[in-house]
């Protein structure tokens, strides 16, 4: 099994900066993509920014040039830096990760439990 810890949401203003982290963790033998979705109020969820284990990246158009993904392959860790930040990235972002696992040596999916985001003065 493997399990997925968030960390970092919370209240900012407009204009603010927020960093969230998600630590992976169990029985992976290789941690590959890793990324960071969102869904807010009655919205499809979708993708905010996801990294190879290469450090290949990729962003939604709405986030380009203020979010900066990056991950610690020593830790398992992933963050996600946001800086000027808008309302409208009010939501629950999530974390995912398609790793390698034990015992069975197959690839699969894994998600996070969420932490909200608020933007709001």
């Amino acid at each position: 099994q493997v399990q997925l810890v968030e960390s970092g949401g919370g209240l900012v203003q407009p204009g603010g900066s927020l960093r969230l982290s998600c630590t992976a963790s169990g029985s992976i033998i290789r941690l590959n993509a890793m990324g960071w979705y969102r869904r807010a109020p009655e919205k499809q969820r979708e993708l905010v920014a996801s990294i190879t284990s290469g450090g290949g990246t990729n962003y939604a158009d709405s986030v380009k040039g203020r979010f900066t993904i990056s991950r610690d392959n020593a830790k398992n860790t992933v963050y996600l830096q946001m800086n000027s930040l808008r309302p409208e990235d009010t939501a629950v972002y999530y974390c995912s990760a398609v790793c390698l696992v034990a015992p069975t040596w197959t690839t699969q999916s894994y998600w996070g439990q969420g932490t909200q985001v608020t933007v709001s003065s």
